[in-house]
């Protein structure tokens, strides 16, 4: 577990580090050190009064993120986008009982597959994408 706190303050100081290199860069091609001497303080008290940085994840548990599960993709020419009607049948590259994706903000945190519940579509997640994977996907885009 002390690893994981470890990698999250490498990638603060990473964040500070490359928010410094910014300002100093920008302050120098203008010919002015305004910023070159502000350390950016990531994540610091708002108290104002500490230097701990907060690691209350409470914080940011009630922001709300757009979850969606993918059943396929398809690229069809716009001709056929506008001969669609009502009874159309697009067919996608997914085959049928292949794992759907599970998006949250656009990137795929886990897999599972379609459930009915209560009348109701649903999805069993049958395998979650680990943390240390999510990040590097997204730090890949």
């Amino acid at each position: 577990m002390a690893s994981e706190n470890d990698n999250a303050d490498d990638g603060m100081a990473d964040w500070a580090e490359a928010l410094l290199e910014q300002r100093t860069t920008d302050s120098s091609s203008m010919g002015s050190d305004l910023f070159a001497s502000e350390v950016p303080k990531p994540f610091s008290s708002m108290s104002g009064g500490g230097e701990a940085p907060i690691n209350d994840i409470n914080m940011v548990l009630d922001i709300p993120v757009q979850l969606s599960v993918e059943l396929g993709r398809t690229k069809v020419p716009i001709k056929h986008i506008l001969q669609l009607g009502q009874g159309s049948v697009v067919e996608l590259d997914a085959m049928a009982g292949e794992p759907m994706d599970v998006l949250v903000n656009g990137y795929l945190i886990a897999q599972g597959e379609v459930v009915v519940v209560n009348d109701k579509f649903g999805i069993r997640l049958t395998d979650v994408v680990t943390p240390s994977e999510r990040l590097r996907r997204i730090s890949k885009n």
